[in-house]
This record gives structure tokens, sequence and C-alpha cells, in this order.
């Protein structure tokens, strides 16, 4: 394939976008059938209604964990996510609100706390990001709202949750590859996972005697309803060409790096980060 040949029909979406008008429809079943590895687990997904965030809630609830997705606005791709869970045996608590402010993060935890009587895990997985060419085109107002949905949400869920998780818990942060690399068209996004990276960094240090491990992943170009309702049609139609293995990849290729980290198997992992990125190389 060669590079950035177009790889699907060129389309664009109103933010933040839904699954089911994307062409083709993102793959989010789990490739696995299951082990109880989070058996009687209590997970929160932020952006679980959708994207990465969906097939993590249902690749968790195939492991027997009971989920709460938390999401802004697209009640249908909640409802979707949420029979699907239900369709694997397991619970889920669907959590409407904007989680760019500081209250509606401490009353996540509440909520689920009531429902549950438990954390286990927390995945801070949401994320938005606007595509500009120039600094100057980025706004304060714009500049805010990045660190706020993607940074401050992150770091606030994970101030309410900590008093209540127990040793073997765990944090796991989504960050980006542009963390890593940068991007000239993303440079608040790019800034805002970055955080999210040192941050995870830190806080699995200050966790580390408590036995609650945080670690991260970051992904490279994965097709989601945020691709559609970011960039321009062109760029849509041939996202992910340009990686190594000339495609973007899938949701339920990227959930796995979550489970993994969710699970016992890591039990000697924090401060980590896993890439699904298509075969990028990345220092750090």
């Amino acid at each position: 394939m060669g590079e950035k040949e177009q790889i699907r029909p060129k389309q664009k979406q109103s933010r933040p976008g839904t699954e089911t008008k994307l062409q083709p429809e993102p793959q989010h079943n789990p490739k696995s059938k299951g082990s109880n590895k989070l058996k009687d687990k209590v997970a929160i997904i932020t952006g679980g209604d959708s994207g990465i965030g969906k097939a993590t809630a249902l690749l968790f609830a195939r492991e027997g964990a009971d989920i709460a997705i938390v999401y802004l606005s697209e009640d249908k791709d909640a409802n979707d996510t949420k029979h699907g869970v239900e369709k694997e045996g397991r619970k889920c608590l669907v959590i409407k609100t904007d989680i760019s402010k500081e209250v509606n993060c401490k009353t996540v935890v509440e909520r689920t706390l009531k429902e549950y009587n438990k954390i286990d895990i927390l995945i801070n997985n949401a994320g938005m990001h606007w595509d500009n060419e120039h600094i100057e085109d980025i706004s304060t107002k714009e500049l805010k709202q990045t660190f706020e949905i993607n940074f401050y949400s992150c770091f606030w869920l994970s101030k309410y949750t900590v008093p209540h998780l127990k040793k073997g818990s765990s944090i796991i942060n989504t960050t980006s590859i542009t963390a890593y690399r940068g991007s000239d068209h993303l440079m608040d996004y790019a800034s805002s996972k970055g955080a999210i990276l040192a941050f995870t960094r830190s806080l699995s240090q200050n966790l580390v005697k408590k036995n609650i491990r945080v670690n991260a992943v970051a992904p490279g170009p994965i097709w989601t309803p945020l691709i559609a309702s970011t960039f321009d049609e062109e760029q849509v139609a041939k996202f992910g060409s340009d990686t190594p293995m000339g495609r973007a990849g899938q949701p339920n290729e990227v959930a796995p790096c979550f489970l993994f980290f969710a699970s016992d198997d890591s039990s000697y992992l924090t401060g980590q980060t896993l890439h699904p990125n298509g075969g990028f190389i990345l220092n750090g």
C-alpha cells in the first residue's frame, strides 16, 4: 500500500462524532474468549461510549469485570456499549457528564461507589483534539479546553479514586504517540498527552509502596469517531496509511494493552507505557 493511499470513504462528522456513522464501523469485539482475569473487579472507563474505551469495556466485561462508563453526549453509543457489557453477563453503569469540570469527576467516583461499593481499576481514556496548522490559530480558550478534557480530568479522577483503591488496584492512562514524537498540527493535544505521561510516571512512584500500579497506553492512529470529527475528509480517508503497517489500528487491537496492565499479568510493571501504534519505533 502506497504512502497516504486512500483506504476508506471520505467522511466528516460534527464533534464529538458517533460510531454508527463511521465507514467502516470500528471493530470493538474482543479477540479473546476470556479467562476471568478481572473476575468481579470494578472498572471506571472514561470515553467508554465509543472507540478504545468501548472496546476496553467489552473486553473487561468478558474477563469478568463490572463497568462504569463515562461519556459526554453520545447516548446511542453509550447504550450500545452498555448492552454489549450486559451481553457478557456483567453490569454496566452509564454516567453522562462533562469531566472537564472537577465536581463532575468527583461525582463519577461517588456514583460508582454507590453502585458497586468499590473501585479496582480506573481507565482515564477520554480525550479530544482540534487540528491547527499554526500556533497562532490555537486560542487560549481552546488550549484550556484541551487540557481540561485530556489532562485535568485524568488528574481529578485519579485524585478522587485513589483513596478508595486497595492493594493490587490499577490506574491506566491513555497518552499518545504524539507525547513522544510531537505533532505539528496537534500541538496543544500533544502537550496534554505529554502531561499525562509525566503524571503517570510521577503517580506510579507516589503509589508504589501502596501496591497500586499506574501505567499508560500510547496509541498511534486508531480508527475512532474522534478522527472523523477532527480532520477534513481527505485526511480521514488516508488516516493511518503512513504507519509501517500501512493502516490505522482498530479499538480492539488497543484494548488488550489495558487488560494487561489491569490484570495480574503485569504485576511487576508500574510507571510504564505500551505502544500500539502500527510499528513506529519510539524512544522513551
